[in-house]
């Protein structure tokens, strides 16, 4: 009866499994389970496979994305190296494994963007959340000629200030200012400033006239050597002939207006060797490079924009307030005191845009000091309240240990309106140190050879210390083999 039931094609159970024949129907339903229990686990451990795959794709287009590599290198290079580490150390089993593991230039940049947009929403709630925030934007061009516009927000999170990259976005036509605010549309109660180094850039499109020829006709004395390749090539083995301490003069462009200070240095160190190129190569300056006047203007002018590009390095990096931008400037303005007397006017002009850098808040620097409550910017109320704050020896305990913007934000519900003014002033960026750094971080990114990259996911990821949530986004992935 039983191998009718199974089919009468089916061979005697005698001839298949003699030992089972008497075997009771309770050991063959065990069997069965177990069969089943044994495909469940195979099925199981399947869908694992494929899910920890799905993970290993993203922390892979993760790694990739944080050293702003191009997404063709997992494929290429990481993918195969793993295989072959894996091949070595636990077999070649364990390496066929890897191969699930999707690592396609499509899909790592679809990790990558689903990563960005993961983090973007983490930004962007805790910004909601935050009592305040900054906003620090800026414009430039990519290799493929497209206007981009960096945008930076500064926002509380948990009691500590926190920045992160909100977008980078191209302006389609024109950079005007109506422009870049239609396209970030953040608020209609905002104040805006210029940056510090930005003021001295523009205090230096002020200068004297005749300071102002000496510039200008310094760059295109310098046009003429670099410009031309010709010029350019024999200038240098003039150079090495020479003996010279440089082989070559710097480029001069706009936008890199703080470039001028070793620009002109360089002009200066190299005035024998210029003269001596310009007896073989006329030019109509070159009778400049033997006016002791002109050269006295260049090494003035030379010492002037050295000291501004020192200015702008000393306050490069993270957590630079307005008080330390106020203390560099007041330094610089003190130390162009000395310059030469037919300096003084120019002292003028950078005094008049610099000087607006210097604010009357000493009262948020040291609030334990009561000489430091002006009444032009406190009111009675509020000053009773930074006596209050003055008496205290636990906050005056925690002054000392947390950053200003912090303790300050740390008084938020206890001193809710000076709090509040002191962010004003704090919270602002004073530099544009994170634009700078992303915009070279963008032309890394961006090269001639990937003229074509949505840049914004991968130089999200790069700039920012946010991890993504890799187990959300898998969750909202289904893992295919």
């Amino acid at each position: 009866e039983w191998g009718r039931a199974v089919g009468a094609s089916s061979p005697s159970p005698r001839g298949q499994h003699p030992a089972q024949l008497d075997k009771p129907v309770d050991f063959f339903k065990r069997k069965l389970a177990e069969r089943k229990s044994d495909i469940t686990s195979f099925i199981s451990k399947a869908s694992t496979d494929n899910e920890n795959a799905l993970e290993a794709s993203y922390r892979v287009s993760y790694r990739v994305a944080k050293a702003s590599k191009a997404h063709t290198i997992a494929e290429s290079l990481i993918g195969p190296c793993i295989k072959d580490v894996v091949h070595c150390m636990l077999g070649e089993k364990a390496a066929k494994r890897i191969d699930m593991v999707p690592l396609s230039n499509n899909t790592l940049s679809r990790r990558i963007n689903d990563m960005s947009n993961n983090v973007e929403t983490i930004i962007v709630q805790r910004v909601k959340n935050s009592p305040y925030y900054a906003i620090q934007l800026d414009e430039s061009s990519d290799e493929a000629n497209l206007a981009i516009l960096l945008l930076f927000v500064r926002y509380v999170n948990e009691g500590l200030v926190e920045d992160d990259l909100l977008f980078c976005r191209p302006l389609e036509e024109r950079t005007t200012g109506e422009d870049i605010f239609n396209l970030t549309n953040v608020a209609s109660k905002v104040s805006w400033t210029h940056y510090s180094i930005h003021r001295q850039a523009l205090a230096t499109k002020r200068m004297p006239e005749g300071l102002k020829e000496v510039l200008d006709n310094a760059v295109k004395m310098v046009n003429f050597i670099k410009s031309r390749s010709t010029n350019s090539r024999i200038f240098h083995v003039l150079c090495e002939e020479m003996g010279s301490i440089h082989d070559c003069l710097l480029t001069h462009t706009e936008v890199r207006w703080l470039s001028l200070g070793k620009i002109l240095v360089r002009l200066f160190e190299l005035k024998t060797e210029i003269l001596v190129f310009f007896n073989s190569h006329p030019f109509h300056l070159a009778s400049c490079m033997e006016n002791n006047v002109w050269l006295q203007s260049l090494a003035y002018l030379a010492d002037i924009f050295s000291r501004i590009n020192y200015l702008n390095f000393s306050l490069q990096g993270l957590n630079v307030t307005v008080f330390n931008v106020q203390d560099r400037v007041e330094s610089m303005i003190k130390k162009l005191q000395f310059s030469e007397s037919f300096g003084s006017v120019t002292l003028h002009n950078f005094q008049g845009l610099l000087s607006s850098c210097i604010s009357d808040n000493d009262w948020i620097r040291n609030p334990f000091d009561d000489t430091t409550f002006s009444p032009q910017i406190l009111n009675t109320e509020e000053k009773e309240k930074m006596i209050e704050i003055s008496c205290d020896y636990k906050l005056r305990r925690s002054f000392r240990n947390l950053s200003l913007i912090n303790f300050w934000l740390s008084l938020r519900n206890e001193y809710p309106l000076l709090a509040e003014k002191a962010a004003a002033v704090l919270l602002p960026f004073s530099t544009t140190y994170l634009c700078e750094k992303a915009f070279s971080s963008y032309a890394h990114l961006k090269t001639k050879y990937r003229n074509r990259l949505d840049a914004e996911p991968d130089l999200r990821l790069y700039l920012s210390p946010r991890v993504p949530d890799f187990k959300e986004l898998c969750r909202a992935k289904q893992a295919h083999p």
